[in-house]
């Protein structure tokens, strides 16, 4: 008969420490589990109930309206033509634009329409600015971004 050489018991993971405090308490695991329990329930119910959307900007009429083409040309490049294919910028680091081309660029591969074919941004009498696939579900608030990201379509466009 062999003896063990190995006397310890083997490693038994578990949720308490040796001296028998939770390692994650209790209430903290049954809180994560409410939460995306308690985000489904409310979603399920406006859904169901066809609630109003609320986080929708207020309908305003349109002031101006721009026609552009984005054409991406790696992760950063991106020129900006106007409807008439007239060159308006060719930024090696477009930003903000760059975003909004990359955006626009997913939807469209999504609905399998080609992503250099025309882009709307519309200005609306209430001040906002918008950037508006007429294709695609694709809408961007452009506003809603900040200062400084607005200030690239403004500058792009020449906005005051």
């Amino acid at each position: 008969m062999t003896t063990d050489p190995n006397p310890q018991k083997p490693f038994q993971p578990g949720f308490k420490r040796k001296d028998n405090n939770d390692m994650i308490p209790i209430g903290l695991v049954r809180m994560m589990f409410a939460l995306p329990v308690a985000a489904l329930i409310l979603v399920s119910y406006a859904t169901i109930t066809n609630r109003e959307q609320v986080a929708i900007p207020p309908a305003a009429p349109v002031a101006q309206s721009w026609t552009i083409s984005l054409v991406g040309h790696d992760a950063q490049a991106v020129s900006v033509f106007d409807a008439e294919g007239n060159l308006l910028a060719d930024l090696n680091h477009g930003g903000f634009i760059t975003v909004i081309e990359n955006g626009l660029m997913t939807m469209r591969r999504r609905h399998g329409i080609d992503p250099t074919l025309p882009l709307e941004i519309v200005q609306f009498e209430n001040g906002r600015l918008a950037a508006i696939d007429p294709l695609t579900p694709y809408r961007v608030e452009l506003t809603q971004f900040g200062q400084d990201n607005l200030a690239a379509f403004q500058q792009l466009l020449k906005i005051d």
